[in-house]
């Protein structure tokens, strides 16, 4: 039972299949230059590595036996209590603890491994960039939602959320803050629900002078969306990231970049569009722009351009510390160059002091959210709260499978949710990633969180002390900057091509979620986007593959029959690899294929069958089980009705009129309060071919036969004799075994088990056995559990491997004569000769 390994220098000059249970070689003793220069590597010119096996051909029971296998406690029926005494103990780890705490505190796992010399200057840069972008997109924010909110409210909000991500959050280049079209969802939140206290574009607001109630719902619409969110983070439902495809997040994010692009179109043009939230509602507003673009502001146009060409030129630009390059920081040179120059001379295009302006600049102190409108804002809050989620997520691993590092998609939902709780006390409105600030920080050499906090000091303190100045700052400059880093994510649209040549599931997965969040926006887009994704994966994973294996000559590897031209088929056996599990879902389909590919077919039958199987149906009541010598197929059981359906196998080429003389039929009934009650009738013909029994009938056999009609089988094989002198006639064709190769089957369900057992029930009693290799443990565990062995199917027809079922078959099934020719040709051979045979003995 020892394998013995030979060198690989020792390659033998012959190749033989031998086992000492046949005591004969299989395989004719001569592999030939073709099969040699197969298992070779031309390539390379070294002779491959040879081994030799010697075992005996094991069977699933064989195998249980000899190893002892442990029954799992799910297969014993019986309820099993311990009699040992058991004791909780409750016992303190240091390493666990220290785990609990990494994990709660994301922040630990780099600062005390933080690389001072080397990251801190990357760091500091970004964290500049960062900063200085933020503060003019904290005045957006605002004038996006037309919300009365201080500027010292909106930027100790920004703070606190950047802090709260700092320690919670994952991802080491995630910049929090506010999302334009996160913004807007908050604007038409109040629209829908008819507040008018919010700012409009030129003169005052109708009751500017409480304006506490719109920030009250937008201060409520935040507070629930962090509840919901950190809510859905302690019950782990973080982790519905984990099935979604990576196509399916590039294409969502491909989208999104789309959407911030169109939202820029209102400052690069300088019109404001009035238009109501809606499906499609992005082609709406693009109809409108294109007709209102003689209307533009020519100076906001040129300044975007300029800006653009400003961005792109500097792209190229490199900065080297340590060996490592960073990005030339050209956005925080143009920030500050535009503030000066928008100060000293009055451009005339849109910004941000024309609502800024109009809002009293006091300070609002933190104050507990108001939870009396809860049935009011809760559906909003809940869209608003997976949009913030699902974009946060989803960026943050994009960049952390750039820099090889892994998120905890989890707690980015309890940390995001934390930051929304913290910006709803200061009356501010939903936060999430900003892509573009995360495209600044990763481009300028940013490596942990250190420079988001970096940039959050800064944008405190300048917001604070020179915020005033960047109120001039003109739309169009951030719109340009905004534009600029949205040019990574669309890049994916390159990737369409490749990803059709390599996998269609996936490219119809991107069309169809990036046409969604395109549509419907991120909300609907993202349900309909993940339905779609389950739908097409659950029908990929039941998506019945079946393929017939031929043998590779003098080898114990077995190839697909239709791909590799050396794959002959042993004659006699048919091979069978399933490629997916066999369910619910998919049985009927596995088992036409298989029908299909023996070359058979059901057909209904006439009338005269229906008539004999009358009269036979009425003798089975009055005929004992002994005398019986025709036998019937279980089937799961059918409702309570006389008859269900009525059917017969038949050759795929035979025409109606011969299908009685040229096939085995079945006829499937049912009996009412039967246990067994579906039965399957074998009506042999009269004329059948002289080849009908080629295949070699052994006593085991007809002990096998006897068996299945013994009282305790689960199956009631019962037979009837329609004439003295007329047998039960096997299948017409020279196949005497069939092999199903389920070593890629992970699992099969009861209603798979209850097909699977007729299917070999119904072989088997037509002469053709059928036998199973490669059948993982879990599944023989599910096969007991479901009751699927009994007196006929064994775990005698399980086999470890599929070369020891094909050993098996052959020697049951082949000729005394070429057995002796084949000892003899060996016997014949020098003793050196057979030294150099290479032995496998199973696979």
């Amino acid at each position: 039972m020892e394998p013995m390994v030979s060198s690989p220098a020792s390659v033998p000059r012959r190749c033989f299949l031998w086992s000492p249970v046949f005591a004969v070689p299989l395989f004719v003793p001569d592999c030939g230059q073709k099969e040699a220069m197969a298992l070779n590597t031309r390539d390379t010119g070294r002779q491959p590595a040879a081994y030799r096996v010697q075992r005996e051909i094991q069977t699933e029971e064989q195998l249980q036996a000899y190893c002892e296998r442990e029954v799992p406690s799910a297969l014993e029926r019986g309820l099993q209590i311990s009699r040992k005494n058991r004791r909780l103990y409750c016992r303190f780890s240091w390493r666990r603890f220290r785990k609990m705490i990494l994990m709660m505190l994301p922040i630990l796992n780099w600062l005390f491994s933080y690389q001072w010399r080397e990251w801190i200057m990357r760091d500091l840069h970004a964290g500049l960039s960062v900063g200085m972008f933020q503060i003019p997109q904290g005045l957006l924010g605002v004038w996006l939602t037309r919300l009365p909110l201080p500027n010292t409210n909106g930027f100790l909000s920004a703070f606190c959320c950047s802090m709260t991500y700092i320690i919670f959050g994952t991802s080491q280049h995630i910049s929090i803050g506010s999302f334009s079209i996160l913004n807007m969802a908050a604007a038409n939140i109040l629209k829908t629900l008819d507040f008018n206290q919010t700012l409009p574009s030129n003169s005052a607001p109708d009751n500017y002078s409480d304006p506490s109630q719109a920030l009250t719902l937008t201060a409520s619409v935040t507070f629930l969306t962090g509840i919901i969110q950190f809510l859905l983070g302690c019950c782990c439902l973080g982790r519905v990231k984990t099935y979604m495809p990576k196509t399916l997040i590039n294409a969502c994010l491909t989208a999104a970049a789309v959407r911030v692009i169109v939202a820029q179109l209102t400052f690069i043009f300088d019109i404001v569009l009035d238009i109501p939230a809606s499906p499609l509602d992005i082609f709406y507003n693009l109809y409108h722009f294109f007709l209102a673009i003689p209307k533009a502001n020519a100076t906001s146009m040129l300044l975007f351009l300029l800006s653009m060409a400003v961005l792109q030129v500097t792209a190229s630009l490199r900065i080297v510390y340590k060996h490592s390059l960073m990005a030339f920081p050209m956005e925080l040179l143009l920030i500050i160059i535009v503030t000066i120059i928008s100060n000293c001379i009055r451009l005339h295009a849109e910004s941000n002091n024309t609502v800024v302006s109009m809002i009293p600049q006091r300070f609002l102190p933190p104050t507990v959210p108001d939870v009396s409108n809860v049935n009011k804002v809760i559906l909003h809050a809940f869209s608003i709260a997976i949009i913030s989620y699902f974009l946060l997520v989803f960026v943050g691993e994009r960049y952390a499978s750039l820099h090889g590092y892994h998120i905890a998609s989890n707690q980015e939902l309890i940390a995001v949710g934390l930051c929304n709780i913290c910006s709803s006390f200061f009356k501010s409105f939903v936060v999430s990633c900003t892509i573009s600030g995360t495209v600044i920080q990763e481009r300028t050499g940013g490596r942990t969180q250190l420079a988001a906090a970096i940039g959050a000091c800064v944008m405190l303190v300048i917001a604070l002390k020179l915020g005033h100045f960047f109120q001039m700052i003109p739309n169009c400059i951030l719109a340009a900057i905004v534009v600029f880093n949205m040019s990574p994510f669309l890049q994916n649209f390159r990737d369409i091509p490749m990803l059709w040549r390599q996998d269609e599931y996936h490219f119809v997965i991107w069309l169809v979620t990036f046409a969604a969040v395109l549509c419907f926006g991120l909300d609907m887009g993202l349900v309909i986007a993940i339905g779609f994704a389950f739908l097409l994966i659950t029908i990929r994973l039941h998506r019945v593959k079946t393929v017939m294996l031929g043998q590779i000559p003098n080898t114990n590897i077995y190839r697909s029959l239709s791909d590799y031209k050396a794959a002959k088929e042993i004659e006699g056996i048919k091979i069978f690899q399933c490629c997916s599990s066999i369910s619910f879902a998919n049985m009927n389909c596995f088992k036409t294929c298989l029908l299909n590919k023996m070359d058979m077919k059901t057909v209904p039958l006439d009338v005269s069958e229906m008539r004999a199987f009358s009269s036979c149906c009425l003798a089975a009541t009055t005929v004992g089980r002994e005398d019986h010598t025709f036998f019937c197929v279980y089937d799961p059981p059918l409702p309570p009705t006389t008859i269900l359906y009525r059917e017969k196998l038949v050759k795929q080429h035979s025409t109606d009129s011969q299908s009685s003389s040229s096939s085995v039929n079945l006829v499937h009934w049912s009996k009412y309060e039967d246990k067994s009650s579906s039965r399957t009738l074998l009506v042999g013909a009269p004329d059948a071919s002289p080849n009908f029994n080629r295949g070699v009938r052994t006593g085991r056999n007809e002990q096998d036969r006897r068996a299945c009609c013994a009282p305790g089988s689960a199956i009631d094989n019962s037979s009837i004799h329609f004439d003295q002198e007329q047998q039960p006639m096997h299948l017409p064709c020279p196949v005497h075994t069939i092999i199903f190769d389920f070593s890629m089957v992970q699992f099969v369900d009861l209603t798979g088990s209850d097909l699977l057992r007729q299917i070999m029930h119904m072989f088997h009693n037509i002469g053709i056995t059928a036998l199973i290799a490669g059948c993982h443990s879990s599944v023989v565990a599910d096969f007991e559990k479901n009751d699927f062995f009994d007196s006929c199917i064994t775990k005698e027809r399980f086999f470890l491997t599929l070369h020891d079922a094909v050993l098996a078959a052959l020697n049951k099934h082949q000729r005394p004569d070429e057995l002796d020719h084949t000892v003899r040709e060996f016997a014949e051979k020098p003793p050196a000769e057979q030294q150099e045979v290479l032995t496998f003995l199973g696979p």
